[in-house]
């Protein structure tokens, strides 16, 4: 199916007699909002890393945004963004100079850089802050920018890796709203998350539990699924039984 963004089937990742992702099969489309849950040690991690291109898979398959992640890595890295909780922008350069980096290389030419940056920075509200470090940001402003960075350059889909964290729930409010206009442009979002009211703002969701996807579906259906009024519990149900941790 055209409309067919990620396709994984079987996709395995091993480490000497450790298997971090087992099996795992799922298909996410074009401009939807997927949220890829687990505990700590689940795999998610290695998960992402063989979707990006950033790690090779032991077996199975798996196409994305067109491109094979065994053969067509570089062409995978160029067509998708990224985002972590760790690291997104370089703290000691300026709002203009991380959007005019990150356009460098993202291969945009430098009068669409100098276009977006002005769009970005007027619709982010940073005029006055343009010039300053971005180290000097409240960390909410610093993930929105974050954000808008990684789809500068139009990305088929964005890695959001938990995102959010640390910022108050207002800001995480706002922050989802940058999400649903990228998904309403056609952008798909590929998210972690450790908060699980944001589990509910997903389009569908998968729960992965020592290395396999244990539960796949809308928020709604998961709930209905196991008698439950939130995901809180849901995940809490399937975790519970894990044996893979920190």
């Amino acid at each position: 199916m055209e409309n067919i963004v990620i396709k994984t089937d079987k996709l395995t990742k091993r480490y000497g007699d450790f298997i971090a992702t087992n099996e795992i099969s799922f298909e996410v489309y074009k401009g939807e909002i997927f949220g890829f849950l687990g505990a700590n040690g689940a795999g998610k991690t290695t998960a992402m890393r063989m979707l990006c291109g950033l790690s090779t898979p032991s077996s199975g398959h798996a196409i994305i945004a067109g491109f094979d992640v065994y053969r067509e890595t570089e062409k995978i890295k160029k067509n998708i963004g990224y985002m972590s909780q760790k690291f997104s922008l370089y703290e000691d350069l300026t709002v203009l100079e991380n959007i005019n980096f990150f356009g460098g290389i993202y291969g945009l030419s430098n009068a669409n850089i100098k276009d977006k940056s002005e769009k970005l920075i007027d619709q982010l509200g940073l005029q006055k802050e343009a010039k300053k470090l971005v180290g000097a940001l409240p960390l909410g402003w610093k993930q929105k920018l974050s954000f808008s960075v990684a789809v500068l350059h139009e990305p088929r889909i964005v890695f959001l890796d938990e995102p959010t964290g640390g910022v108050d729930p207002v800001t995480r409010r706002q922050f989802w709203d940058l999400i649903y206009d990228a998904a309403a442009r056609g952008v798909t979002i590929f998210v972690t998350t450790h908060y699980m009211d944001e589990a509910e703002y997903c389009n569908r969701i998968s729960i992965m539990v020592d290395g396999r996807i244990e539960a796949l579906d809308t928020p709604r259906n998961l709930k209905h699924r196991f008698h439950s009024e939130s995901m809180d519990d849901v995940f809490f149900q399937l975790a519970r039984g894990a044996k893979r941790g920190d």
